[in-house]
């Protein structure tokens, strides 16, 4: 069917590859480049004799669209598959442009000196992708992604208008460190301590971090705090979804991770602005990552399940209804499959699922795209199919 070039070699990458690999059919060749070679080298020895999908490796800096147009031309992929930084997701949109390659993503561009992630330096890109007659699809992990699929298909199925989203990520993982990062660090910490923020009727209410506090009760985990965030499917849904009067997103944390963060930041450990430390300019955010657990190893230690998901509540024949979609996954079940936690498959198993429907044509045309601006259907009966079946609940609890 096709190649794919897939960009990073982290966590999410490990499983989005494992997955490739499952379905040959699809993806029958994929190149694995990294700035780090001998991690892609690694993981190539580790799948090949498993899979008839052909495996090469190649080191690239993903900062530097020279670079990466060089390995474009060479491998001359079908899909470019950006499982690697936000900050580079620019960068590699303009080698796509150039070389006129599909491109596909799991989280939106922000620079690297603020702590700010919006769609619109993305979004810039729409007439350049419409030109060159090529796909660009954003936001293909699973928040956001699969939370997006979820209220296209909401749409489409069940309702005529939806009103309210409220999004749940509860991560009910164990992994017996005092204080670690589910995915990275940097990422993480900067999405915690920023201002929550919220769409309601139009425009955004903006929340201290950590403001707004609920407790739910979560199929397969069981009560959790979880507290509202600033979250970037929440800015594309808003223009996507008709009819919609507020979406908010939530996400749990213990009191123990809560505690090691406040402490952190009141030291200054999470911050981004760089200092000088015995004459080299380091940035605290950037060495606290350095000594913490790296998120690609907290799988074999990890034991318990996530449940993401979205509450949906609107009008249906002129009448109120509530649906609730969400997809229960076991950490330990991932990591026997594919050497991963849940947090790394959940958002893996997506970027595969986005990148195979690019590349067959499903979900092709020319432009910029976000996950639920395409037919939801085909997704969700791959979400079925490689790992990450769905639930459906009629009458859920609400959340206040």
């Amino acid at each position: 069917m096709g190649k794919a070039l897939i960009i990073g070699c982290g966590g999410v990458a490990s499983v989005a590859i494992h997955k490739c690999c499952q379905n040959s059919e699809v993806f029958e060749e994929i190149c694995i480049a990294s700035r780090t070679k001998s991690k892609c080298d690694a993981l190539k020895e580790k799948l090949e004799g498993t899979t008839k999908t052909k495996i090469s490796t190649a080191k690239v800096d993903a900062d530097n669209v020279d670079d990466l147009i060089a390995l474009i031309n060479e491998f001359k992929p079908d899909v470019v598959l950006n499982l690697a930084l936000p900050y580079q997701d620019l960068t590699i949109m303009d080698a796509c442009l150039a070389t006129k390659t599909h491109y596909i993503d799991t989280a939106n561009y922000e620079p690297e000196d603020t702590a700010k992630f919006e769609y619109k330096w993305q979004w810039a890109y729409r007439e350049r992708f419409e030109q060159a007659g090529i796909t660009a699809l954003l936001g293909s992990g699973f928040d956001p992604g699969v939370t997006s699929v979820f209220s296209a298909y909401a749409l489409k199925h069940e309702f005529d208008e939806i009103n309210y989203i409220d999004i749940l990520d509860c991560n009910g993982g164990d992994h017996g460190y005092p204080f670690a990062t589910n995915f990275n660090p940097e990422i993480n910490i900067r999405e915690v301590s920023a201002k929550g923020s919220y769409w309601e009727d139009g425009h955004w209410v903006e929340t201290e971090p950590m403001e707004i506090k609920r407790e739910y009760d979560f199929e397969g985990v069981g009560k959790k705090d979880m507290y509202l965030l600033h979250h970037e499917e929440i800015e594309s849904l808003a223009l996507n979804i008709p009819g919609i009067k507020r979406i908010r997103f939530f996400m749990t944390f213990g009191q123990s991770y809560l505690t090691h963060l406040k402490c952190l930041e009141n030291v200054g450990m999470t911050s981004i602005e760089p200092i000088m430390y015995e004459g080299k300019e380091i940035i605290p955010l950037q060495f606290l990552k350095a000594v913490l657990p790296d998120p690609a190893s907290l799988g074999p230690r990890t034991v318990g399940k996530t449940n993401i998901g979205c509450i949906f509540r609107g009008k249906k024949d002129g009448k109120d209804k509530t649906y609730y979609l969400y997809n229960i996954c076991d950490h330990q079940e991932c990591y026997k499959e594919v050497g991963s936690q849940a947090v790394s498959y959940t958002t893996g198993v997506p970027a595969m699922i986005g990148a195979m429907l690019v590349m067959n044509g499903t979900w092709q045309k020319p432009g910029v795209y976000n996950v639920e601006e395409f037919d939801p259907d085909p997704f969700m009966d791959a979400l079925n199919k490689w790992g990450l079946p769905w639930k459906e609940s009629y009458n859920p609890v609400l959340v206040d």
